[in-house]
């Protein structure tokens, strides 16, 4: 019998064998991270993440799977992928954020 594809935390779907799929650092390495805790995620879920939150905000407000899935944009964007086969793949518009110095 396979080993069962793991679970992505951020939209519940399987990550099964050979879709992109990547690690977040639910604290960005870069505001403390490094060697941090982190959760594997569909590609297509971390670019959302990435694209709709700056590393500051991360590490400040959303450094739990609980808190990312409270956030409008991202809870918008679960609910539509949810309804994605878990092989979907898709480009994220408008692409990550810019880099900002705080």
């Amino acid at each position: 019998m396979g080993k069962e594809a793991p679970i992505c935390p951020l939209c519940d779907r399987p990550i099964p064998e050979g879709v992109k799929q990547s690690l977040h650092h639910l604290v960005p390495r870069l505001r403390g991270g490094k060697g941090g805790q982190t959760v594997l995620l569909h590609q297509i879920c971390h670019n959302e993440i990435h694209a709709t939150l700056s590393e500051a905000e991360l590490a400040r407000s959303y450094s739990t799977v609980a808190a990312l899935k409270t956030h409008p944009r991202l809870a918008k964007f679960i609910a539509w992928v949810q309804k994605r086969p878990p092989e979907f793949q898709s480009k994220t518009p408008g692409g990550r954020r810019a880099w900002k110095r705080r």
